[in-house]
């Protein structure tokens, strides 16, 4: 038994849809858990490829940023054409189909005692949603893994491994070649990039995707399913639904435009740094907090901020003449000295 609390994210607070729910587990049920994932972590790593780079240890989305970053550069160096298509699940983790994720596991080679004691952790769940306006009666969950249990991305993680195994992506011809190996998706736990060299390839790859993640309860969400490419490219439909074709888009929480260009990025880096700033005003402005602590909250509030991503930019000297100016701002706003003060940097 559990509460299931709504966080709202994106857009209109009003429709259920742009609600995440999270799951608040017990303490004890967490070092249970923990050790279990102990446990599990073994057999997720060995089944994982390396294009797999979600909630893994060494590895982040800043990975990912820079990949997809590194191959537009490349394809462009090379007069290359490379197409991409991120592809974004309905209510991914909701959707997982309990009897359909214990075959996966055992197929995965995951010895049946663990499967055992995960079928039990979700035998016969029941869960409550709690609000500010009060609490839901108790019903029963059928399908999904839990967001805010430390198991649900390994669980995940095989669940879509699954999904990219069955199509034969990885014998599959298309996609680009790095060091000689064929590379032609790239993941981070449901956020799934194909990246192939041609409009037909694309096609083929995201049917033979979308087919597959049908068969285990997965829809994709082709209004936010995007395609990006520097070549040339036709407006075609899924299910009766356009895919939409982009020349940038936020991926991973980073700006990614079609030419390779991270001018917009760090632009758009730097306003939210500003607005941090701004936000801070009070604190900057209190006698009471000490210089010491203010720079501690600058460096841990706003540089993280700024420089998320920065791994994968290609500066050019505007750019670092732009980023130095933000930081000389910072300071002078921190120690209240305005710009007409004629006072050194």
């Amino acid at each position: 038994m559990e509460f299931i609390y709504p966080i709202p994210k994106k857009g209109n607070a009003k429709e259920c849809s742009n609600y995440c729910t999270i799951a608040l587990v017990s303490q004890a049920s967490k070092e249970m858990l923990k050790i279990l994932q102990a446990r599990l972590q073994q057999y997720v790593n060995h089944e994982l490829p390396d294009v797999q780079a979600g909630f893994r240890k060494g590895r982040g989305t800043r990975d990912q940023i820079a990949n997809i970053c590194w191959v537009i550069e490349k394809a462009r160096e090379f007069q290359k054409n490379i197409y991409f298509c991120f592809i974004d699940y309905a209510k991914a983790l909701d959707c997982v189909e309990h009897n359909k994720l214990w075959k996966i596991l055992k197929e995965m080679g995951l010895p049946d005692h663990l499967t055992c004691l995960l079928r039990n952790l979700y035998a016969g769940q029941e869960a409550a949603v709690r609000t500010g306006h009060g609490t839901t009666a108790w019903f029963q969950i059928g399908k999904g893994v839990h967001q805010g249990c430390i198991l649900s991305p390994c669980l995940f993680n095989l669940y879509a491994e699954y999904i990219m195994r069955n199509p034969g992506l990885e014998e599959a011809q298309a996609g680009i070649k790095i060091a000689g190996r064929n590379i032609n998706n790239l993941r981070y736990a449901d956020d799934t990039t194909l990246m192939p060299e041609s409009e037909e390839e694309l096609k083929s790859l995201l049917m033979k995707v979308k087919e597959e993640s049908e068969k285990v309860g997965l829809k994709l969400n082709i209004q936010k399913t995007k395609i990006m490419a520097s070549g040339p490219i036709t407006s075609w439909e899924i299910d009766g639904e356009t895919v939409e074709t982009v020349s940038d888009l936020i991926f991973l929480g980073s700006k990614i435009t079609a030419d390779g260009d991270c001018s917009h990025e760090i632009k758009r880096r730097l306003l939210f740094g500003r607005k941090v700033m701004t936000n801070l005003d009070s604190i900057f402005k209190s006698r009471d907090i000490t210089l010491p602590t203010k720079v501690c909250l600058v460096k841990a509030m706003v540089f993280p901020v700024v420089m998320y991503g920065c791994e994968s930019w290609t500066v050019k000297k505007a750019e670092c003449r732009r980023i130095d100016a933000f930081e000389l701002w910072c300071w002078r706003r921190l120690l209240r000295i305005p710009w007409t003060a004629r006072r050194s940097n």
